[in-house]
């Protein structure tokens, strides 16, 4: 079924091959890159159209942008997508995408339409495509599949060298399709405003951290059957400095893990938060326990970020499956803790970190212009 529906998505963008390029279009599956789009509408040549393709998981970004004037509509695979999306990808100068989407390998690529990959971290702890452990039990027929969305993309813009390293060995493309351009997603982490509207969203809600110290613990969600399972005491030991709030922000998918945590914790200095974005609550965080998430690469830019602790309790298991970067210990600002001792004992000395090399590492084009360059380079240079 996969290949009879890659072999129609071909047949589609064949018979609109020649069309007139006219449109521009984000397909969202992270609501991350709202100053991006709406800057992107500001610029846009009068005789272009925007189109923004969301995944239903980003159903509120999507309401803000409509509400902005931009043309949203609901994304799902399927003929709606081979009869909508397809005659538009191919009447359109340029195509971003947040993610990797199969249906993209399908796709007959004129030369005169520019595939750009912005991807929705930072960085990368954990590994993926090619370098993903479970890739090599895949089919041929898969792994062809796989190559030919890696190869759809035309331009991927990262925020460092290293992050181009990763594309180009995880997706097995050219070095040379690396933009050096800074995520636009991360401009706002730079913005004073930004991170005033952030504190009071969270301070409105829970007025019990303010002039408190903040502990998130946001572990990363393990998919494909790889469970998340801390082990018992997880959460006494990161109440262990009794003058600290700590926030359990887990995966919407981990309800039961979290019914299960709330019981075994009746710590009033201990809360659960599915309301407030993760990205929010980093901007009243002065401790981010978390394990391979990418949140840590968003965290460190922040000027309010003092301690960034990596509890990877199953750390022998995860680099085995999915697998974590091979130099992962020679750029980690501080080390892997495994142990719920060396946990408690990191939350109670409670040291600094220094974010210098790790944002050299990972950071270098993240200055809280990227937006503009993105702007300059795909935008203003449409006739």
């Amino acid at each position: 079924m996969k290949v009879m529906y890659i072999f129609l998505i071909k047949i589609v963008s064949l018979l609109f091959y020649f069309r007139k390029k006219e449109n521009v279009i984000y397909i969202m599956s992270f609501d991350n890159n709202l100053g991006l789009i709406k800057s992107m509408a500001r610029r846009l040549p009068k005789n272009k159209r925007l189109y923004v393709y969301y995944e239903s998981s980003s159903e509120a970004a999507a309401t803000d942008l409509a509400a902005y004037g931009i043309k949203t509509v609901l994304f799902r695979d399927g003929f709606k997508l081979i009869f909508d999306l397809i005659p538009k990808i191919m009447a359109s100068n340029v195509v971003f995408c947040d993610n990797y989407f199969p249906f993209m390998g399908g796709i007959a690529h004129p030369k005169d339409l520019k595939v750009v990959q912005l991807w929705h971290a930072n960085g990368a702890i954990k590994k993926f495509g090619w370098e993903d452990a479970s890739t090599k039990d895949r089919s041929a027929s898969d792994k062809r599949r796989f190559q030919k969305v890696y190869n759809s993309f035309d331009e991927y813009v990262v925020a460092s060298e290293t992050m181009g390293h990763v594309f180009e060995n995880s997706y097995h493309v050219s070095f040379d399709k690396m933009k050096m351009i800074g995520y636009p997603r991360s401009d706002r982490l730079f913005k004073e405003k930004w991170q005033n509207i952030a504190r009071r969203r969270v301070y409105s809600f829970a007025p019990q951290l303010k002039d408190k110290r903040v502990i998130l613990y946001a572990p990363t969600y393990r998919d494909e059957g790889r469970s998340f399972n801390p082990p018992k005491g997880v959460i006494k030991a990161l109440s262990n400095d009794p003058n600290a709030m700590v926030v359990v922000k887990l995966h919407p998918l981990l309800k039961d893990l979290e019914e299960k945590l709330q019981k075994e914790s009746k710590n009033p200095n201990v809360m659960f938060s599915n309301q407030l974005s993760t990205t929010d609550l980093l901007a009243v965080t002065d401790t981010l326990v978390t394990d391979y998430s990418s949140v840590a690469f968003d965290y460190s830019l922040l000027p309010n970020a003092h301690s960034l602790l990596f509890f990877m309790f199953d750390l022998d298991q995860y680099k085995q499956n999915p697998g974590i970067q091979d130099d992962l210990l020679n750029w980690l600002p501080t080390n892997p803790i495994t142990s719920l001792d060396d946990l408690r004992k990191a939350i109670s000395e409670d040291k600094q970190t220094d974010f210098t090399n790790f944002n050299h590492h990972w950071n270098k084009y993240n200055d809280g212009f990227a937006t503009s360059r993105v702007i300059d380079r795909y935008i203003k240079t449409l006739k």
